[in-house]
């Protein structure tokens, strides 16, 4: 997937000139800040103050409004009242102005009024062809050509260097804060974007236009939610088919959304888990908290690749330090495989008294034998069987005597082995880390984080080349697909066939000599269900019968079934009992899809019974997704080892379980707007296929 630079944005994040309307010279006015900003960083475009009570701003002419500037004005930034930001807009004529941004406050966030105010505000700036950053936001920085466009004090007390990492903020305030602590981190920035209230430009828009801009090597993101679903999946999609990693910070991790009694999926699928489900499949990291946001960022802006594996060599100076590095990595899944046995009796040949496993340890010893660090690091690296490196040097960083060895240690091994990320943690001082970072090596105090970084970053590239997120789905088939106001199972069982789903086959009847002779066509054993729109939980309400052999085993069932249902449903309308055989002895697994607000359908799967009921071990996927996809959504789940043949049982065919799934996901887009949810309950997973029991259609209500 290729995308194209977005000319409109590009005007506005790179603008040429500027326009300040609500310019002032008065310290502390937001209008004075991004003039005082732009002149005191050195911004090589034109600076046009707009103030009509002024003649002169910060020693710059000033003009009385955007009407009286005769030349075109790539950015326009306004610091005026909301009640005057509309009107201070229409004052420019079309085409004269590409972008602006709109510090103020007092729009959507704060009511019915301020929602009309920022109607009128967009309309102006549609009218105009403005695109519009805000309102309500801290604005922009372009770091590398000196474009101050905000009021955030951040900036004034130091400003960050020019770099690779693009930022984006939904929130003013984190977004101050996350340039600060970029500052202290010594993270370089490309850009620093603040989107407000998104009334045009939201963080989709900006992460689209980051993963192409050139500057841009790393996006980071904190947001706090999403309008349209479908933007921000061609954003993210974007950032992979340009290589660029994207790191997320989503806030609000509760269970929130629809809710529906009748489907799992609904009932599962609240907020958080759904963008959990765009992220792993767009290969996006996500930060649970800020530490971690700033350490993928810097790892990713730092290392030229990430880990290609979760293969960890760790190698210290303290063996306690590295048992703690290796319950870390044990915890984040990454595995420490053991250096060849001839590199081990090398290092015990130099060091008697280390430890040749991984973790290595080569005790205090190989301080005061510079030379025992690096042949040891070469031969754990020699035979490929290491995807990244960490190495604790406890505070022996700190010396100005062993500095010569560290940087050798650290250069050599960046030449010899580039492929293999290092991490080295010790207590450097800044100037010695910045060395280092210079070098290709992340520097850590913390050895814990350092791993957590590692197995954060491992195997990335695989994720971000995941095939393609849009397998064809045949659009036309949604004219043979039925659209029923309600569906029974024998209608959604149909529904699954008619998608190219694997379900048993049934016959409905209408009395007991009619499950008699469909038995016997059928051949024993028989399972019997009732069939009604109306239930869902069928065994609630006594409506099923397993097992059935023999004429009167069939006859008896199906009265029992009709007098059950009548007592516990008695309002049930009825279309009939469902005969069909027995299933083979399988795993059962749930899969569904539901219809979201935002992102439109998603695919939940997981393990049926306990596992959904109390455990709610899932996972989902935005459809439409393709056979890989499919088969990381089933290894995703905690039991999948259940699906691999647990206790002497066969493994599954996990094959034809990811083709159902991928199935479901295309019925899912076909069916968008059409269906609020699809749930297979059971879906079986056998030793050879997959094969649909039962299922629960819920159409979307009328109008949507």
């Amino acid at each position: 997937m290729t995308t194209h630079l977005d000319a409109s944005l590009s005007r506005l994040f790179d603008p040429h000139s500027i326009a300040i309307v609500g310019a002032s010279a008065t310290p502390g006015k937001i209008g004075a800040m991004p003039v005082t900003l732009l002149r005191q960083y050195g911004y090589a475009g034109r600076i046009v103050p707009i103030n009509p009570r002024a003649e002169a701003i910060q020693g710059l002419p000033a003009f009385a409004g955007l009407s009286a500037v005769d030349d075109a004005i790539d950015l326009a930034i306004l610091a005026v009242p909301a009640a005057h930001a509309a009107q201070a807009l229409a004052q420019a004529r079309p085409g004269q102005i590409a972008g602006a941004v709109i510090f103020t406050s007092g729009f959507s966030e704060t009511g019915d009024a301020g929602r009309a105010q920022q109607a009128a505000l967009t309309q102006a700036a549609h009218e105009r062809g403005i695109r519009l950053l805000g309102p309500n936001c801290l604005g922009f920085m372009n770091v590398r050509k000196q474009v101050y466009a905000t009021f955030s004090p951040a900036p004034a007390n130091g400003a960050v260097a020019p770099g690779g990492i693009g930022m984006v903020s939904q929130s003013g305030a984190f977004g101050a804060y996350a340039y600060s602590m970029a500052r202290e981190r010594g993270l370089g920035l490309s850009h620093w974007i603040s989107t407000g209230n998104e009334a045009d430009i939201d963080v989709a828009d900006c992460i689209a236009w980051l993963a192409n801009d050139a500057d841009t090597r790393v996006i980071m993101a904190y947001m706090e939610g999403c309008r349209d679903g479908d933007k921000l999946r061609a954003a993210f999609a974007g950032a992979r088919a340009a290589g660029k990693p994207v790191v997320v910070t989503k806030i609000g991790r509760t269970q929130a959304g629809a809710r529906a009694a009748a489907s799992h999926t609904a009932a599962l699928a609240g907020d958080d888990a759904i963008y959990d489900a765009l992220f792993r499949q767009y290969g996006v990291l996500r930060a649970r908290t800020i530490e971690e946001f700033f350490n993928l960022g810097y790892a990713l802006d730092t290392w030229k690749q990430p880990p290609r594996g979760n293969r960890l060599g760790i190698f210290t100076i303290s063996g306690g330090v590295g048992a703690l590095m290796a319950d870390d990595a044990a915890d984040t899944g990454l595995v420490l495989p053991e250096p060849a046995a001839d590199a081990q009796a090398r290092l015990l040949a130099q060091v008697p008294f280390a430890s040749g496993r991984n973790p290595v340890d080569v005790t205090g010893q190989a301080v005061s034998e510079p030379g025992v660090l690096l042949s040891t690091a070469q031969d754990m690296l020699s035979d490929g069987r290491y995807d990244a490196l960490a190495v604790f040097l406890a505070a022996a960083g700190s010396s100005e005597t062993l500095w010569p060895t560290f940087e050798n240690f650290a250069r050599q091994l960046q030449a010899s082995r580039p492929d293999v990320p290092l991490a080295i943690c010790a207590l450097f001082p800044p100037a010695r880390r910045r060395e280092l970072e210079q070098l290709g090596c992340l520097v850590f105090a913390d050895p814990s984080a350092a791993v957590r970084t590692i197995a954060s970053l491992a195997g990335l590239a695989d994720k971000r080349t995941n095939e393609a997120d849009h397998p064809a789905s045949d659009a036309s088939a949604r004219q043979g697909l039925p659209l029923l106001r309600s569906y029974n199972e024998v209608q959604a069982m149909a529904l699954l066939r008619e998608a190219g789903l694997p379900a048993t086959p049934s016959v409905l009847v209408s009395d007991a000599d009619g499950a008699v002779a469909a038995a016997a066509d059928i051949g024993a054993p028989v399972v019997l269900k009732i069939v009604s729109a109306d239930i869902v939980h069928k065994s609630d309400v006594g409506g099923v019968a397993l097992k059935l052999s023999g004429e009167a085993a069939v006859r008896q069932a199906h009265a029992d079934i009709l007098a059950s249902v009548r007592r516990h449903a008695p309002q049930a309308r009825l279309d009939g009992v469902l005969v069909a055989p027995m299933a083979p002895a399988g795993v059962e697994c749930i899969a569904g899809i539901h219809d979201d607000s935002v992102f439109g359908p998603v695919v939940m799967f997981g393990l049926g019974g306990v596992f959904v009921e109390v455990l709610k071990d899932v996972s989902f996927r935005l459809a439409p997704f393709g056979h890989g996809e499919a088969l990381s959504m089933i290894r995703e789940i905690k039991g999948h080892a259940v699906l691999q043949g647990a206790r002497g049982a066969p493994p599954c065919d996990l094959d034809a379980l990811a083709d159902a799934l991928v199935r479901l996901s295309q019925l899912a887009v076909v069916q968008r707007g059409r269906l609020a949810s699809l749930e297979i309950n059971p879906l079986l997973a056998l030793p050879r296929g997959a094969l649909a029991l039962d299922a629960v259609v819920i159409p979307a209500a009328p109008g949507g």
